[in-house]
């Protein structure tokens, strides 16, 4: 079911929307009545100055995210659907439900990405092998082996990272081995989770357990046909016996010391969904436990972002699109639009087009203002790779031409502040997007050797 009018914090309005309400009467304001588009900063500059929130148009205008996904053929993995469950997902349901408490700045120790980055990729290897060897070990019945002492060390050690700078892992998050699909996607799914848990100012406790929770939830699939797990459409009785992967990563897991019960639970819940929808034991609203709608949410989100069939990810606005258009239905609405606001519209290494005409990389965040973050720009405005692409942070360049505006040195038309247009889909040019990576860390870990060494000088 679409969408048509959302309701929109005016800090998140940009120029190409179609501004169909108000928070106020529209006589106490110099716009038309019946809607306007914004063309231009100084609409947008208008509509804050009278406005705390409006209500947007996606139909006629642009939309925060792409809600319009009907061509999006999603493999959700562990949301694998025959044909007549999909149907009963896509219908809302009112189930009252214990609203999320949100502890805002609860973490605001955030280190430079340059004082994370070199720790934050030598333990991404570790926590993707210690979780390899669990699968690994499990797939030869050799139960009493698993590391799982190192791997909760290293699921800690990972909630540490990634709460000093959840970019350094982020980033690191995205590496994908296709043909270790299982493993790269639990990685992949933990660090959302935490993102998500440190967003929202869980307990440090809390996250320990989601993260451990989230790389062991796949385990039962050592039980399964490999045949089954890569099948995307299945029959009734092949769902039937795909769904029976999480009692059997259950079974695995109250048999291996060390494993605590939360953990477990996440295990257990992580396929379940708002509405009854999911399994094994279709719970429903807040029978579901917190930490297992988390990750249920992450879960989903990696599948739709970086499906098992797909040679390129797909672009993230569309993997949010879809998250949004299941609220009320199989997620809880507040997690979903707190998890959007956790990781933004354009997660780090997302490609983009900028409102210059030229395409960037996204290499780090802007945690106050999520539209303006650092833009590694690769493709010039008439769509040629650069030699030697530049960094652009959209936050200060902004803040440099509103000061020139401010002081009456130039107009707005003159100071053209550069805007995100749109996000793009990974192969839309030939761009190398971990070598982007990889160049941007390495010379911020230069910087900070340096830095280091300057001080030892003096």
């Amino acid at each position: 079911m679409g969408i048509k009018q959302v309701k929109l914090n005016v800090n998140e309005l940009t120029i190409g929307m179609f501004v169909s309400g108000l928070d106020r009467p529209w006589t106490q304001t110099p716009f038309p009545l019946q809607g306007f588009y914004i063309r231009e900063m100084d609409e947008l500059r208008k509509l804050k100055s009278l406005c705390n929130h409006v209500y947007i148009d996606v139909v006629k205008g642009r939309a925060p995210v792409a809600v319009n996904l009907k061509s999006m053929v999603a493999d959700s993995g562990d949301a694998k659907k025959t044909k007549s469950k999909r149907r009963s997902e896509e219908v809302p349901v009112s189930i009252p439900v214990k609203p999320i408490t949100v502890k805002r700045d609860h973490y605001v120790d955030v280190k430079p990405l340059k004082k994370e980055v070199r720790q934050a990729r030598q333990l991404h290897q570790k926590v993707y092998t210690a979780v390899g060897q669990v699968l690994q070990q499990l797939d030869t019945e050799r139960y009493q082996g698993i590391p799982v002492t190192e791997t909760r060390k290293l699921a800690s050690d990972m909630v540490d990272s990634v709460v000093r700078n959840p970019d350094a892992f982020t980033w690191l998050s995205r590496v994908q081995e296709a043909d270790e699909y299982t493993y790269s996607h639990a990685l992949r799914a933990a660090v959302w989770g935490i993102l998500f848990g440190r967003h929202i100012g869980l307990a440090k406790r809390d996250l320990d357990i989601l993260a451990m929770g989230v790389l062991l939830k796949d385990v039962g699939k050592t039980k399964l046909p490999n045949e089954l797990i890569s099948k995307t459409d299945l029959t009734e009785t092949e769902q039937n016996e795909y769904e029976k992967f999480v009692e059997y990563g259950v079974q695995i897991l109250r048999e291996t010391e060390g494993v605590e019960p939360r953990v477990i639970s996440v295990v257990r819940t992580h396929c379940e969904r708002l509405n009854g929808s999911g399994f094994p034991q279709h719970l429903v609203g807040d029978k579901i436990p917190l930490l297992g709608k988390i990750a249920g949410i992450v879960t989903f989100y990696d599948m739709v972002v970086t499906p098992r069939t797909a040679t390129v990810p797909i672009a993230p606005s569309r993997a949010v699109a879809k998250l949004y258009e299941l609220r009320n239905t199989l997620f809880q609405e507040d997690l979903v639009v707190e998890f959007i606001r956790a990781i933004g519209l354009y997660p780090t290494g997302t490609m983009v087009e900028l409102s210059t005409g030229e395409v960037g990389i996204v290499v780090e965040q802007n945690f106050e203002r999520r539209l303006k973050p650092k833009v590694m720009v690769v493709v010039d405005a008439l769509k040629n790779v650069l030699d030697t692409p530049y960094l652009l942070d959209l936050a200060e360049d902004d803040k440099r031409k509103q000061a020139q505006i401010d002081a009456g040195k130039r107009t707005v038309e003159d100071a053209q502040k550069i805007e995100i247009a749109r996000d793009l889909e990974p192969g839309s040019y030939d761009v190398d997007i971990l070598k982007v990576r990889d160049d941007y860390l390495m010379s911020i870990e230069r910087k900070g050797l340096l830095s280091l060494l300057d001080r030892f000088k003096s």
